[in-house]
């Protein structure tokens, strides 16, 4: 722990009035802010703070800056000093750079990453271009996004089409750029996919990896080195050069606009200009109609066939919680027993708590989980990995926590998943 006085006088500084901000990277404050589920939490959201999905008790965190403690006051809420994080010195880094902050591998080796993978197990494996990143659209940089396909291939396996004759798990990562965690634990899984006995399981399913769904996202991130930018959106120049950006995950066209979003261009959970506004949101949902059948009549309440195959899986951090549909509300989706049960599956490998985000969190719209669900009646889960605090919790765990922290604990759900996948609304008892 922080010695008392550090704590007093991180306190001192937030609840006293703001100066003016100095010149050079500032600190960055997690700041426990009471404010229990229902009206208090979703008002928070609403004002357009960056509220961790992490919740202890009543408390929410919130992230920000010298301001930000002064900022809650003035809106009704009281905070505390939870954290604080060193300023982030940010200087370019070379394409040659496979990682940083202690290990994390760069955006440009994960992408060498897959097609390395694909070269060494043409048997197993293919990558699949499905889209441009925000800045090469515009010409300015940028990546493609990929996603690496791997099953035991027969003749139409990996094939962009919702006929393919195997059932499919998807999995990606980073779609919030600075969750660090995620986009190595989709590293592992992969490697995991072609050298273990998880390979077994491929000769009856597709497991369909996206490690960075927010490439241009994690490219702010990394340039920090060893102290990442803690920058969650995507990179589309909103509000200069400040927090700029789409909130990826309020920006799916469910329930778009509505709670848990804002409208505040350079608010963390920015949701856009309109529904599915963003290059990265329309690409992921694209190549979602081209996976999976669409086995749902529209409706909040309808509930999806009984022969759905597929799971989909975003990983996020932190909280250690295991989430499913509805996110909007706390309404209960058509298929929410079997849901339930699937998370609760997931969850009890490891230690997490399982629940819709409103049950456990607050709610928010326009979250790629409902999107999936909503659209094609496919399960879909969001993984809050980490703790909030220690060495290996929050959003920049020490390297060494992604193989005996995180790792073991995150694989044993994936198997699960896998599983899932198979069949995830079949009863007790049918074929």
């Amino acid at each position: 722990m922080r010695p008392a006085l550090a704590l007093l006088a991180c306190l001192a500084l937030l609840l006293s009035p703001s100066p003016a901000p100095a010149e050079g990277p500032q600190p960055t404050y997690v700041l426990r802010v009471p404010a229990p589920m229902g009206d208090a939490a979703q008002r928070l959201l609403g004002l357009g703070y960056d509220v961790v999905e992490q919740r202890d008790g009543d408390d929410l965190f919130v992230v920000g800056d010298v301001r930000t403690a002064d900022m809650l006051l003035s809106d009704g809420f009281r905070s505390s000093v939870e954290t604080v994080m060193p300023p982030s010195q940010w200087a370019p880094r070379s394409l040659a750079d496979t990682t940083y902050y202690g290990g994390y591998r760069t955006i440009t080796a994960q992408l060498a990453h897959l097609d390395e993978v694909a070269n060494a197990h043409p048997e197993l494996a293919s990558v699949v271009d499905y889209g441009d990143s925000w800045r090469k659209t515009r010409g300015s940089g940028g990546y493609d996004l990929k996603a690496i396909c791997i099953t035991r291939k027969r003749p139409g396996d990996c094939a962009l089409t919702p006929t393919a004759p195997k059932p499919r798990l998807f999995v990606m990562g980073q779609l919030h750029a600075r969750e660090i965690t995620t986009g190595d634990m989709a590293w592992r899984f992969i490697d995991d996919l072609v050298g273990s006995d998880l390979t077994a399981m491929l000769d009856a399913l597709e497991v369909w990896v996206v490690p960075i769904a927010n490439p241009d996202g994690v490219e702010i991130v990394e340039s920090g080195g060893d102290s990442p930018v803690l920058h969650r959106k995507n990179a589309n120049g909103t509000c200069g050069s400040g927090q700029r950006g789409v909130d990826l995950n309020r920006n799916a066209g469910s329930h778009w606009g509505e709670v848990g979003t804002s409208r505040d261009k350079c608010s963390e959970v920015y949701r856009g200009p309109s529904a599915d506004s963003e290059v990265e949101t329309q690409a992921l949902e694209s190549l979602w109609r081209k996976l999976y059948r669409d086995t749902r009549a529209p409706g909040d309440t309808a509930a999806a066939a009984a022969d759905t195959t597929g799971t989909v899986i975003s990983m996020h951090s932190y909280g250690n919680y295991v989430l499913f549909p509805w996110g909007w509300s706390t309404q209960k989706t058509g298929n929410d027993a079997a849901l339930r049960k699937i998370a609760q599956d997931m969850a009890s490998l490891s230690g997490f708590r399982a629940g819709q985000p409103g049950e456990l969190l607050y709610n928010a719209s326009g979250a790629t989980d409902d999107w999936v669900y909503e659209d094609l009646g496919v399960p879909s889960f969001v993984w809050e990995i980490g703790a909030s605090s220690g060495a290996c919790g929050g959003f920049l765990p020490a390297y060494s926590c992604q193989k005996d922290v995180h790792w073991p604990k995150v694989r044993p759900m994936l198997v699960s998943a896998m599983k899932a996948a198979l069949g995830p609304y079949r009863t007790k008892g049918s074929p």
